[in-house]
């Protein structure tokens, strides 16, 4: 690749970038008329309930490996090594939890929003907090994921910027508001195969022009970037077992566990057991992923050595590096670095839909039903209008993104990641604490978000601008985006040296970050319930609360307890009760299997409309 210019795209690098887009589209298309035709918001909201485990399992996986995360989860094992390819071991408990405790309460509740959860545990204000806490998280995301991979594209190849972000943002709006939740689901299990055969693709031409697979492995090896166990377990160390293994596993329940992206999917599976079969498929997918992308970065250090291009200035960001080696070591194969594009922007399209979707399914169920009566055909149109106005607001949210200098948009994407621990905190307050009331939910949501913003904003103004270190907190492979020097980052850290005080509240790793905020909620929250009056057991919602004493004594008596059917519940018309005013059917009789009881107590039937 000429330093001096780019290395342009051929006829057949386009050809397979608008194959991505069509195939994208008319999956869409499909869904849009064929069977129900999204005629219900029942069917367009979570695919009928309809889903199988497979496509699920993929729909889960690809819903937060962004684009960022493709191309900077290599550039962080090209710089430092294989120490973060232990965040694996935070997917076990990351995914568990979430199948044996969020699944069963929020699926028995046949909920279609996740923060109806938080009205029928708290109040309707509870909810609104959470609602309206989760759109500013995802509307601030949306312009950043779709601009960031269309940025570093056409600083490194000259790919109209424009061009690609109008591409992706249009198809993804369109086949979104057309073909609903079912298609969202089915393109994603599309361009997850067009991710992983896109970076397979690169990680088998890389090692062939490292010289094969023997000596790449001595380059890395002699290299210093195969890591060993870091057991340090200082909390200002960046990445060691701890931080990544342990500090991820709230991370991973940030996302997997109470993100509204990820619920609405499991809401859409057939039965509760095709949810929970869905949660565990994703194990590995995720750990495919995410060794397909440090392949990529142990193939980038043989192919590259310590001759960064960075140090070479044939690019001027960390993010170009992986785009960089791709036309660097494609050139001489024809449709490669297209196909290395077209997967680079499926993971851009898988995350996006799925904001599109999420968003105008909470806005629509938390803030518009509950207030105004409506048909079922008037409810299923505004809710394709409300997918179509997220997806302007995206392509106006790129623009406001490209105004912003780096700095600033940085900080945009570190905000992502600083919402999803308190709003974790906020509901693990819900249900492992039936004490806990609205005052103290409210309070201790703020509490987390101001501890939040406090530690990350602090911690990034408190680097000097030649080192900030920010990290992107938008994928389940998270990584960091480590300063302008690529050299690695030394695991130890002097005593003598180490921060004190507020600088070592700042000098926290990103990777505690979700636990110390939902710790901070639920910390926060119990001491302001108990100062105003606990919630009587009597007043708790049924089903609302996760019974830990009473499971792990059925574990101790009878191991296999976790795998056995739920009790018979009382049926009552949950679908009608949660979903506000609109005339629509009740559904089956499995379909309203709940928690909730069929008398519910005043204090839920007078601080809700539902």
């Amino acid at each position: 690749m000429d330093p001096a210019g780019h290395k342009y795209f051929t006829v057949i690098d386009y050809v397979i970038f608008a194959l991505l887009l069509a195939a994208s589209m008319a999956i869409g298309l499909y869904y849009a008329f064929s069977g129900g035709r999204q005629s219900t918001t029942r069917e367009f909201m979570y695919a009928d309930r309809s889903m199988k485990c497979l496509p699920l399992s993929l729909s889960l996986m690809a819903t937060f490996q962004s684009a960022v995360a493709i191309i900077g989860t290599p550039a962080e094992v090209y710089a430092n090594g294989t120490q973060y390819w232990f965040i694996g071991c935070s997917y076990i408990l990351g995914l568990l939890i979430p199948a044996h405790i969020f699944i069963p309460v929020f699926y028995r509740l046949h909920l279609t929003s996740v923060y109806q959860y938080l009205e029928l545990r708290f109040c309707k204000a509870v909810r609104i907090c959470g609602t309206v806490t989760f759109i500013f998280q995802m509307i601030i995301y949306m312009g950043v994921g779709i601009y960031t991979p269309a940025l570093a594209l056409n600083a490194v190849t000259g790919f109209h910027l424009w061009g690609a972000v109008l591409a992706t943002g249009l198809v993804c709006t369109l086949y979104t508001a057309l073909g609903g939740l079912k298609a969202v689901i089915w393109t994603d299990v599309f361009q997850t195969v067009v991710m992983f055969t896109g970076q397979l693709a690169v990680i088998i031409v890389g090692i062939y022009q490292a010289g094969g697979l023997s000596d790449a492995w001595v380059k890395v090896r002699d290299g210093g970037r195969i890591s060993g166990i870091d057991l340090n377990p200082d909390p200002t160390v960046r990445h060691t077992f701890w931080t990544l293994g342990v500090g991820g596993v709230f991370l991973m329940l940030s996302l997997y566990g109470v993100n509204q992206a990820q619920v609405q999917r499991y809401l859409s599976s057939r039965t509760e057991k095709e949810a929970v079969m869905s949660c565990y498929m994703v194990f590995p997918c995720l750990q495919v992923a995410l060794m397909l992308s440090c392949l990529m970065g142990l193939v980038m250090y043989a192919c590259y050595g310590n001759n960064s291009p960075l140090e070479q200035h044939y690019i001027t960001s960390k993010d170009q590096m992986v785009l960089y080696f791709v036309m660097d070591m494609l050139q001489n194969f024809p449709g490669l670095p297209g196909l290395f594009v077209a997967c680079l922007f499926s993971a851009s399209l898988s995350t996006i839909s799925s904001a599109f979707n999420s968003l105008a399914t909470v806005t629509m169920v938390d803030l518009i039903k509950p207030h105004y009566s409506m048909t079922e055909a008037r409810a299923t149109l505004l809710s394709k209008m409300l997918a179509l106005s997220y997806g302007i607001i995206c392509l106006a949210m790129a623009y406001v993104v490209h105004l912003m200098n780096s700095s600033v948009l940085q900080a945009a994407l570190s905000i992502f990641g600083m919402v999803g621990g308190p709003l974790l905190g906020l509901f693990c307050l819900g249900i492992f604490f039936p004490c806990a009331n609205s005052i103290g939910a409210v309070t201790g949501l703020a509490a987390g978000l101001v501890m939040a913003f406090w530690v990350g904003i602090g911690g990034f103004l408190s680097q000097k601008p030649s080192s900030v270190q920010v990290f992107l907190f938008n994928s389940t492979n998270i990584v960091p985006d480590v300063s302008e020097n690529i050299t690695a980052v030394p695991a130890v850290i002097d005593a003598a040296s180490r921060p004190v005080g507020l600088n070592g509240l700042y000098s926290l790793s990103y990777m505690w970050y979700s636990a110390l905020n939902s710790f901070a909620v639920v910390l926060i929250g119990l001491i302001i319930s108990f100062i105003t009056g606990p919630t009587k057991a009597d007043d708790v919602a049924s089903g609302t609360v996760y019974p830990v004493m009473e499971t792990v004594r059925s574990l101790l008596v009878k191991p296999s307890a976790c795998c056995t059917a739920p009790p018979e519940h009382t049926q009552i018309d949950a679908h009608k009760e949660m979903n506000g005013n609109v005339k629509e059917d009740a559904g089956t009789e499995e379909e309203t299997e709940t928690f909730l009881p069929s008398n519910p107590v005043p204090r839920t039937e007078h601080e809700t409309s539902v």
